[in-house]
Order: structure tokens, then sequence, then C-alpha cells
């Protein structure tokens, strides 16, 4: 496997700053200062890349990332096929093509299709969050997150993309094209359209207001932007139907216990469900890592949330989500604080309650 000195020395493109290209770029130079990166995207983000020193330079056409070690595709999908097509013909035999998108065999059909030189390998992080773009990456989004690697064939040369994967913190997992888009279209692409469908079947507008936290949890990612998800549903329609006929059949079969008063099923289909999502990997992260909640009671008086929030700022805490859960007019209410790693939210509940504030649940 390559050592740290080998690459320290590459020459890194990445075509689109977001929330997963600027994530990388960040990662990457907190990992290796002396790698060099150079990145596409449009001046208002790569200019805010090159005051920070992410990034080396800023490319202004594609075409100019060709002679990189390693390339990053981290475009919406549609516009890294795109940019897949004007690159492969460009490339020098050694540099390595990636791509981070959520559907994998379409690129590989592409790869197939067009004149191309370079080695490609299909990849998609399985980390995100709510929000996307250059403001939102993070040097740790990767940090024991799944990352999924796709090739039709043993690819050699390969290792120095493995190496500086892991050393970002990933999990290196290999599938085939096909296999990728069956699994994700059960674990991302439903689940997004599950949470997109659960808010849209609310029966009545203030109905919203009555949803607890167990709610905002499961649909949390009906936040999601669609340009990101047309394409993926688009490219990826077969499996994600196959994904929604399961789904149909499942909630079909709850719907016929629930009419037939079928005690006995009902209770086989919760245990099941306990069991197998016991299952799950607790230590690594999904498409949407979890945030971790204190609730904060306070006294109605004014300058309170300005107060706990400035304190939190100060100590290099930064919250996440910010709710008003409950208020009595001239007593007091309860505030949901979310943070993003469970250290912050222990650090925050020290400089709270040292504000004198009283800390009445956290999750």
């Amino acid at each position: 496997m390559t050592n740290r000195k080998n690459l320290s020395s590459l020459k890194i493109s990445i075509i689109g700053l977001g929330l997963i290209g600027g994530s990388i770029a960040k990662s990457i130079k907190q990992n290796f200062p002396s790698i060099e990166i150079s990145a596409f995207d449009i001046p208002e983000v790569f200019e805010k890349a090159l005051s920070e020193g992410v990034i080396n330079s800023a490319l202004s056409e594609i075409e100019m990332t060709a002679d990189a070690d390693i390339i990053f595709l981290a475009l919406p999908t549609n516009l890294s096929l795109k940019a897949l097509s004007t690159l492969a013909p460009a490339l020098k035999e050694s540099t390595i093509l990636t791509d981070v998108s959520g559907v994998k065999s379409v690129f590989h059909q592409r790869w197939d299709e067009v004149k191309q030189k370079g080695i490609f390998i299909g990849g998609h992080p399985m980390t995100g969050k709510e929000n996307g773009g250059y403001a939102n990456s993070d040097q740790l989004l990767f940090e024991n997150a799944v990352y999924i690697l796709t090739r039709k064939e043993k690819t050699s040369n390969i290792d120095i993309l493995i190496s500086l994967l892991e050393s970002l913190g990933a999990r290196i997992i290999f599938l085939t094209p096909e296999e990728h888009d069956r699994v994700v279209a059960s674990v991302s692409h439903l689940p997004q359209l599950i949470a997109v469908s659960l808010i849209n079947s609310l029966p009545e507008e203030q109905t919203i207001h009555l949803a607890a936290g167990g709610f905002r949890d499961i649909t949390r990612i009906a936040s999601s932007a669609f340009n990101i998800w047309e394409p993926v549903i688009q490219n990826n329609k077969i499996e994600i139907l196959n994904a929604l006929e399961r789904f149909e059949h499942q909630i079909k079969t709850i719907k016929t216990a629930i009419i037939n008063d079928d005690v006995k099923a009902l209770q086989e289909a919760f245990e099941n469900a306990a069991a197998v999502r016991d299952e799950i990997p607790k230590n690594s992260k999904g498409f949407i890592r979890q945030l971790y909640d204190l609730l904060v009671y306070v006294n109605d008086e004014p300058g309170v949330l300005a107060k706990l929030t400035n304190a939190l700022f100060e100590e290099g805490i930064n919250i996440k989500d910010i709710e008003l859960l409950k208020i009595r007019e001239g007593t007091g209410g309860t505030f949901r604080l979310s943070f993003e790693y469970p250290n912050e939210k222990t650090r925050a509940a020290l400089v709270i309650i040292k504000l004198g504030y009283k800390i009445t649940s956290s999750s």
C-alpha cells in the first residue's frame, strides 16, 4: 500500500467544491498540507477556498485538470457525467478519474462509450449533511464513513486512491456498479422518497406543529434539494422502482393486519424490524449524520438566546439547529439545541450549566 510520503507529492484536481468536493479538499489539506490541489467551480466558491488555503489554484476550464494524478468529479450527477465525457480522452494513462455520485452503472457505461485514457473508478462516500454547498463542507466528513468504490474488473494502480481515502478516515468497500445501485436504492434513494412522502401525506397544515422529535428525525432528509436528486432518480429508475415495490408490499401487509386485527402479524413485523435494525453498524456514518440534542429550559427574559449562543460561540462550539419547543409567556420555555458531534454536546452542556440554565433532557 502507498505510504504517506508518496501521497504528499500528489497533484489532485477537484471538479466541484460543494459539500463533498469541498470536504475532500479540506480533509486532504488537513492531512497532507504539501499536496497540490486545484479546483474548478464558480469564482465566488474557489475564491473562498483559495482565501482559506484549502486549494492551491483555481481552474477556469474542466480540461485543465487533465494532468492531475487523481481527479474527483464532484458536480451534480448529470454535470459529472458530462465532465467525464469531456475529460476521458485527455487524461494521462496513469491518471485516476473518480466520481462521488449516488449512482454508478451510468458512469461506467459512459466510460465504456467514450474514447478514454487513464483509469476510472466509481466512488460514493456514504455520508452527508442536510445542507450542501462549500459553506457546509467539513474536513471530518469522511471520518469513519463507508466509502464505496466500484469497478467492472480488477483494476491495477489504484492503491494510491485507496490510501488517500483511508487517510481521510474513510472505510473502503468494493462493489460492482450493479450491486451498488441495487443497494443504495434501498438504503438511500427509497428513504429519501419515503421522507418526502411522509411530509406530503400530513392531513392538514397545522399537523406539523404537533410533530415531535421522532417525526422530525425520520423526515430530516426531506429538506434535500430536488436538483440533486432528480438525476439520481432518473439514472437509477429500475432499482428504485424495485425498492418501492418491496416497500409497498410491506405497507399493504401492515394495512391488512390492522384491518383484520391481526395482532400476531403486527407483532412479528415490529420484532423483525427491531432485530434487523439492531444489526446496522453503530460506528459508521450514514448519508445524514445523527444530531445530538440538548433540551434547555430558560426563563422568559430578554436576551436569553443571545446569551446562550454567544457563550457557545466563544467556546468554539457550533450549533447545528435551534428550535423553540415550548414557551409560557412570563414564565419560561424550552429550546432544543442540536450539535454535530457527541463531544460538542458534552462541552455545550457544561457551558450551559455554568451559565445557570437547566438541561431537561439529552439525546
